[in-house]
């Protein structure tokens, strides 16, 4: 039996279980690898990704695995789909879908994302693949005259789109409006962005007919821009976000996650306990994290077979706090327990 949109869209938040977010681009991965010496082929991003497949932290911590289009299509070593290693784990294969951020006419500084045309057929094409989500990034800036009402408005409406899109071809939309932590404006500036682009987005995913039982929200949290000279504590990131997420995200959404957006792996930790602790939430909330998860098995590993189990374990480790936090289990001593 093919689980329903919503089945998919609550497991994929529920019970402390988050999402790993390993849909980096070409140009992405390549960055990261540059960082530990290792030459981004496709032979070497196959075993990283076979390596944190094939952990522990699949099966007790991971509900979803973003894909990058590659990597849906690649098989193991073995030769076993790296779908099936997913699946094999208990989580479940979801594939970005948006070609990414490009400078918006008009708008100067700000950024539409594309990838809908033809993304209908894409969308039919990745379901045969094993896809039961997808992921759609709009990357909104905060900076000096931005952001402006038509950027806000065009990629709000592109979200919609291809939510409905999604939906149609039987596959759960995350919806994810980034609003970037890259400038230097503090945490009620982006309260505020925030505030607007999530009441944008819910406006043109209700235009759209999107089903909103069936969706999956992934937003940034609300903290000060990284160049802010003023930061934020944890309990004011943690307190300021929850209240704009109940302003504005109905609670007909089964599951929020979140993304890092930059922040080092124990903030972003830190931050999704805090706000578990505070209650009284109508969504499931949890983390869907890239470079956060990522950041300490890719240097454990360093592409080199006899440091699989040190990735794998640098993994597990970053995975299980996350879903301690996503219980509001954690606490700062527990990231002094490694994993075995």
């Amino acid at each position: 039996m093919t689980a329903s949109l919503e089945e998919v869209a609550y497991k994929l938040a529920a019970g402390g279980k988050g999402l790993l977010a390993a849909d980096e681009s070409a140009s992405t991965i390549k960055k990261r690898f540059d960082a530990i010496g290792v030459e981004s082929t496709e032979e070497n991003r196959r075993d990283y990704r076979e390596m944190l497949f094939r952990s522990e932290a699949m099966t007790q911590y991971i509900s979803g695995v973003i894909l990058f289009d590659e990597t849906i299509r690649q098989k193991a070593k073995d030769g076993t789909p790296l779908v099936s290693l997913i699946e094999a784990a208990g989580s479940i294969p979801g594939i970005k879908v948006d070609l990414g951020a490009h400078p918006q006419p008009g708008c100067p500084g700000e950024t539409i994302t594309e990838g809908l045309d033809g993304l209908a057929g894409r969308f039919k094409e990745y379901y045969d693949l094993g896809a039961r989500f997808a992921k759609w990034r709009a990357v909104i800036d905060i900076g000096q005259h931005i952001p402006s009402y038509t950027s806000i408005l065009a990629n709000a409406q592109a979200l919609a789109r291809y939510a409905a899109l999604a939906q149609a071809a039987g596959i759960v939309p995350i919806v994810e409006p980034e609003v970037l932590m890259d400038g230097d404006h503090d945490i009620d500036r982006c309260y505020d962005v925030t505030e607007w682009v999530l009441k944008e987005v819910f406006q043109q995913l209700f235009y759209g007919r999107v089903k909103l039982e069936g969706t999956v929200l992934k937003p940034n949290m609300v903290i000060a821009g990284k160049k802010s000279q003023k930061q934020a504590s944890v309990e004011e990131v943690a307190a300021k976000t929850i209240r704009c997420l109940k302003n504005c995200v109905p609670s007909a959404i089964p599951s929020v996650a979140f993304l890092s957006g930059g922040q080092s792996d124990e903030e972003a930790t830190a931050h999704l306990d805090a706000m578990i602790r505070q209650g009284g939430l109508p969504w499931n909330l949890t983390f869907s994290y890239g470079r956060a998860l990522q950041a300490a098995p890719q240097k454990a590993w360093s592409g080199k077979p006899e440091n699989v189990a040190a990735g794998q374990a640098a993994f597990t480790h970053r995975a299980r706090m996350n879903y301690l936090a996503a219980l509001g289990q954690w606490t700062p001593e527990s990231e002094e327990k490694k994993a075995a």
